[in-house]
């Protein structure tokens, strides 16, 4: 279930560097893609509803993490009964499209951005404006799509928003001058500049990403956690860099130092699994991405798993993605056509 809404400032962790290189190859392994939609300003007194309206302008919003980049002014944005003031160069993503509301001011005027767009498709990124008073506030906007959201443990680590100022922070400033160079992209179109736009946004999930590892603390749970914790870090690095070998809890005991108790204790205390789980898990992901981005046939995705039949294959696949992995496979094709 998604975390409780946290805002942490930017920290540097250097026990966590190792891990890190663990984030980069999950990272190349799963497919990442990202997209600015639009851009809107407005001034004086103003609000949105609180409806996952951009999540379902992406559709498949499974996969897809809308997101806000405030590249001038201040605004509020409010989730339920709480509310956080987001800065300039504040970027905050929405991992499981929770329907959040944004604002300046008490009683403003609605706003409808999503409603309000042009037809695709777009040669340019849509700039609109509201409000003709003072205190203007930008935000751009857009979503991410990644497959590691059919990763359990990455999509169970993820809080209810990944937040991150960048403005007067040391650790961010060169996120800041992503977020500047953005800008530049949307003011002044260039020839590739749609390219260069989901190039950069990619950029920023990953740093989301790394800034929830720093902010881990010591006992912290969740994969991201995972990663900073050097015992387990040893552990996943191994599942990941060869997932198809045949581990077992005594070789990743050995790897990791640790007596094969005190492993799975670790496990299931901070991944909420065991082991081998978490080794099948990873396992149907790369299977769940093969079916959808491959023609190889079930038999030998269902071998490259670790399935010795593709009857078994079906059935752990059928538990975990909620269908058969023909019919998944059907259902992922027709989303993308």
């Amino acid at each position: 279930m998604p975390k409780e809404l946290t805002e942490n400032p930017i920290r540097t962790d250097a026990d966590a560097v190792a891990q890190r290189d663990l984030l980069s190859d999950v990272l190349r392994t799963i497919r990442l893609s990202g997209s600015l939609q639009f851009c809107f300003t407005a001034t004086g007194a103003w609000q949105t509803d609180a409806a996952p309206s951009l999540a379902r302008l992406m559709g498949n919003a499974g996969n897809t993490m809308p997101f806000h980049i405030v590249a001038e002014g201040a605004c509020w944005m409010r989730i339920g009964d709480r509310e956080l003031v987001l800065a300039e160069g504040d970027v905050i993503a929405f991992p499981f499209g929770t329907g959040h509301q944004l604002g300046a001011g008490d009683g403003g005027k609605l706003v409808t951005p999503v409603q309000d767009l042009p037809p695709k498709p777009w040669r340019e990124i849509p700039v609109l404006h509201y409000g003709d008073g003072q205190q203007r506030v930008r935000l751009l906007c857009g979503f991410l799509r990644s497959d590691g959201m059919n990763f359990r443990p990455l999509r169970e680590a993820l809080p209810q928003t990944l937040h991150v100022r960048t403005r007067d922070s040391g650790a961010a400033a060169w996120l800041n001058a992503t977020i500047g160079q953005i800008v530049a992209e949307v003011d002044s179109p260039r020839t590739g500049g749609l390219s260069m736009l989901e190039r950069l946004t990619e950029i920023i999930f990953i740093e989301l990403l790394r800034h929830q590892i720093c902010s881990a603390q010591p006992g912290s749970t969740g994969w991201l956690a995972a990663l900073a914790d050097p015992p387990l870090g040893r552990c996943l690095s191994l599942i990941h860099n060869d997932p198809g070998h045949d581990w077992s809890v005594p070789a990743l005991s050995t790897a990791s130092g640790l007596s094969r108790s005190t492993l799975a204790e670790r496990f299931e205390t901070v991944l909420d699994t065991s082991p081998m789980r978490y080794v099948r898990d990873w396992r149907l992901c790369l299977a769940s991405m093969a079916l959808s981005t491959t023609a190889k046939g079930i038999a030998a995705i269902a071998h490259e798993a670790g399935y010795g039949t593709e009857a078994a294959f079906n059935r752990a696949f059928s538990r975990t993605y909620g269908a058969p992995p023909a019919a998944w496979r059907s259902a992922r094709r027709g989303q993308t056509a």
